[in-house]
């Protein structure tokens, strides 16, 4: 199992400072949570953290947990997903090096890469309204938080899900459930190299263009872009990070 060490693996536990002044009201947090980042992980590798962190968490053997990762190129077709969303030949994605795999959360076809951070939360939704839909649409309300401290105007798309800006989709979200624990969650277009969302039909749509920060001018890093995310997380599940742990699994 291989970490690339642009973006190191670690717990963190922190309040988060960026060069950029962040939306969001930690003052009274209700829950813990526990901060996880992955660094670049392998799809397969973090789908077997997340079942396992919630199998734990359903358990009561954990508390919340928010996993931050990045992907080598895969493509994940969701429950709701066709094949006929994947544009290119087998041939192709084997030569450029895209896995494809079947997942159990909502959805269709989605592209993940590096220069996307992708969020998996683990959380007990019985203490968030126990509602998918209000969980999808706290989702899009972190990206769309996140978006602002760049000054970029994120909204929701009626009938869609993710959250868009004028010049198109920048984030997707889909999300799986068992006994009211999350899995699965959100990608977020930090830099990815564009051209592989060719590849597909994003999400089943044909019409509207995918960006990026980097196509919309915004020169931030992962790190960074990170750690406002998180920050925003924490704002709009109420919750306060705790030290988290990288198990030595993790690390080759």
């Amino acid at each position: 199992m291989t970490i690339i060490p642009d973006w190191k693996a670690r717990a963190v536990t922190t309040s988060f400072s960026d060069r950029h002044k962040c939306q969001g009201d930690m003052k009274k947090p209700k829950k813990i949570c526990s901060l996880l980042t992955l660094g670049r992980l392998e799809y397969e590798d973090t789908w077997k953290i997340q079942q396992e962190t919630a199998a734990a968490r359903r358990r009561g053997d954990t508390c919340d947990t928010l996993i931050l990762v990045e992907h080598n190129h895969t493509i994940t077709v969701g429950r709701a997903g066709s094949e006929r969303n994947i544009l290119a030949s087998g041939k192709t994605l084997l030569e450029q090096g895209v896995k494809v795999i079947e997942v159990d959360r909502g959805g269709d076809v989605t592209y993940h890469g590096p220069g996307q951070i992708v969020g998996y939360p683990i959380l007990d939704l019985k203490g968030y309204g126990q509602d998918l839909h209000r969980y999808i649409r706290l989702l899009e309300e972190v990206i769309i938080k996140t978006l602002a401290c760049y000054g970029l105007k994120g909204y929701r798309e009626p009938g869609l899900t993710g959250v868009w800006t004028a010049a198109g989709k920048i984030a997707a979200i889909g999300i799986g459930a068992r006994s009211w624990v999350s899995m699965h969650g959100f990608a977020l277009n930090v830099n990815p190299d564009m051209r592989y969302f060719g590849l597909i039909n994003p999400c089943g749509i044909t019409d509207r263009p995918v960006v990026s920060l980097h196509g919309l001018g915004i020169e931030a890093g992962l790190e960074e872009v990170a750690a406002c995310l998180a920050r925003q997380f924490a704002a709009v599940f109420a919750v306060t990070y705790r030290p988290g742990r990288v198990e030595r699994r993790l690390v080759t």
